[in-house]
């Protein structure tokens, strides 16, 4: 949790009512309710607008309220704790605007600003479904006329394509990876001959989305519908990806929250006992206080790189394409192990639609399943990495930014203006934070977390002599190049974690950092992941257990920077 921002996001938190009253607006109850019909939470999409959510997708210069990244993640996080459908509906808008923001281009970048700030939905117009991922071979194209473009082709699996009135719709308009636009598409504008939605996707998670397609049959645009510079429109699209990557954090980390409340909190009545999953009176088995403490650990892990992500688009933002690939890989796969191993503890509770639980849990496990597959799935994260490594084995040891690196990391500094300008497609140092890893470990030598800083230290040094080694292998990537991969996010986020511990000031008195209590924990889970297990002191699990119900049973979040949430409180 970034400090600055707590009573910004509690108070937004606050306004959308308790979720545990079942008659709210937004509460769990209702969206269990609009999941079941697989109906889209409009009530709840006006509510979110109705306390300016849209505006932080819109930057300050443009009469919107995005001057911090971070806040952007808190919010949406904060959303995406009561219902990730929602999440992902609302902010879906942030990724078909951001093509306005990183290739401002008046007037159309102005139009962008004005519909986002009323309120309209937009969406991003990019994958067809013969190609996929592969934006390059896409076939959508326009045909320069006189004062335009005419638009034809379908573009597939398009969150709020039927419900939005605009979209940002990547298409050819020449040869090659530089003949791409974006091309800023409002269907209340269009001829109605000149389009039409595709039916609703069925989905197993997040049901009630609007997940569709759209045909466009010759439809024309006007000239300055074009974003950015005439055929940089792949450029345009790739650079808004590594904003909505990083961002997407908080769509791993709102339900990762949510799991490990609902099984903190315990049975409700009539539950089964305990040997059936679940806990009694907050004492649980050795193996049962293991699962909640990795799971916990895991979650405090995810934090900790997402923030120290969001704040470096700030601090480094020319290495956000490392980055975000970093998150939008490792946050959803950790955060889905996690999530299957807590309802491994929950037993049969957790794949009940109903009962004590409400469905929560199931629902929860359903949606989360999703967001490794969109804004890059996995494989295409992994692979923005691979292209990456003989740049980050060749500036492993030059020199970083000790400020930068100091203000993405801690909480309570200010951030330097966000300046999307300053993206890159590709890195040209690698990355600070594995950069300044020996120096961070060293910083905590004489710590309890030294040991094993040490040693992810010396996992991430063989991993630099083999990236050292690598040729790129081309269109066939080998598996084990995928697993050096994902060795590198593990090893960033483990970076990220010592940051956070090196420069962040802890609360006060806060048992989760007391002798680096999460900081081991975080650290044991990467290095487990490595191959490379450590030893975990005895009552540590129990420990973490503890210091997370005590912020649940206080009414704060599940953070490292703890806030009031609006759920109800013992005490």
């Amino acid at each position: 949790m970034t400090i600055t921002t707590a009573p910004a996001v509690e108070a937004f938190d606050r306004a959308l009512g308790d979720p545990g009253e079942p008659d709210g607006v937004f509460s769990y109850a209702r969206c269990n309710e609009l999941d079941k019909a697989e109906a889209f939470p409009d009530e709840i999409c006006a509510l979110l607008n109705a306390q300016g959510l849209q505006r932080h997708y819109v930057p300050e210069e443009y009469g919107g309220a995005l001057g911090e990244v971070p806040v952007v993640l808190e919010l949406l996080r904060a959303v995406a704790r009561r219902d990730l459908t929602m999440a992902i509906g609302h902010s879906k808008t942030f990724l078909g605007a951001v093509g306005a923001w990183v290739s401002p281009t008046d007037p159309a970048s102005q139009e962008m600003a004005r519909q986002v700030l009323e309120g309209a939905a937009i969406s991003s117009g990019l994958t067809e479904q013969a190609h996929g991922s592969d934006l390059v071979s896409g076939q959508v194209r326009a045909e320069e006329v006189p004062g335009g473009f005419r638009l034809t082709g379908e573009k597939w699996a398009i969150n709020n394509a039927t419900r939005c009135r605009t979209i940002a719709v990547l298409a050819r308009t020449g040869d090659g990876p530089r003949g791409f636009d974006v091309l800023m598409v409002d269907k209340t504008a269009l001829a109605p001959e000149s389009f039409r939605c595709l039916p609703k996707f069925r989905t197993h998670g997040i049901r009630g989305a609007n997940i569709s397609g759209i045909v466009f049959d010759n439809a024309f645009l006007p000239a300055e519908a074009r974003l950015g510079r005439p055929r940089t429109g792949l450029e345009t699209m790739l650079k808004g990806l590594q904003l909505s990557r990083t961002l997407c954090s908080a769509l791993s980390l709102g339900p990762g929250e949510h799991a490990l409340r609902l099984v903190l909190e315990g049975p409700g009545p009539g539950a089964p006992p305990s040997g059936s999953g679940g806990r009694t009176g907050g004492a649980e088995r050795p193996e049962e206080a293991r699962t909640l403490a990795d799971a916990g650990a895991d979650h405090l892990l995810n934090e900790a790189a997402a923030q120290v992500g969001c704040r470096g688009i700030h601090t480094f933002p020319q290495e956000t394409g490392v980055v975000s690939a970093v998150l939008k890989y490792l946050l959803p796969t950790r955060a889905d192990r996690m999530i299957a191993d807590l309802g491994r503890l929950l037993g049969t509770r957790a794949r009940l639609v109903d009962g004590d639980l409400d469905g929560r849990f199931q629902k929860l496990a359903r949606d989360h399943r999703v967001v490794g597959l969109f804004d890059g799935n996995t494989l295409v994260n992994l692979n923005m990495l691979v292209n990456e490594f003989a740049t980050l084995a060749r500036h492993a040891e030059a020199p970083y930014d000790e400020e930068a690196l100091r203000t993405a990391a801690d909480p309570g500094r200010p951030l330097p203006p966000l300046n999307l300008a300053a993206l890159r497609l590709t890195t040209r140092a690698g990355s600070s934070v594995l950069r300044a890893l020996p120096d961070l470990a060293a910083a905590v030598a004489g710590t309890p977390a030294g040991p094993l800083a040490a040693r992810l230290l010396g996992q991430y040094r063989r991993l630099v002599a083999e990236l050292a080694e690598h040729r790129h292998p081309g269109l066939k990537v080998p598996r084990h190049v995928f697993a050096q991969a994902d060795r590198l996010t593990l090893c960033w986020a483990g970076a990220a974690v010592l940051a956070v511990a090196a420069h962040a000031a802890p609360p006060e008195g806060d048992p989760l950092w007391a002798d680096g209590l999460w900081q081991r924990a975080a650290l044991g889970r990467v290095l487990a992941a490595l191959g490379e297990p450590a030893e975990r002191p005895a009552g540590q699990d129990q420990e973490l257990v503890r210091a997370l119900r005590d912020r649940l049973e206080s009414g704060r979040s599940l953070t490292l920077m703890p806030h009031r949430v609006a759920e109800g409180v013992t005490r």
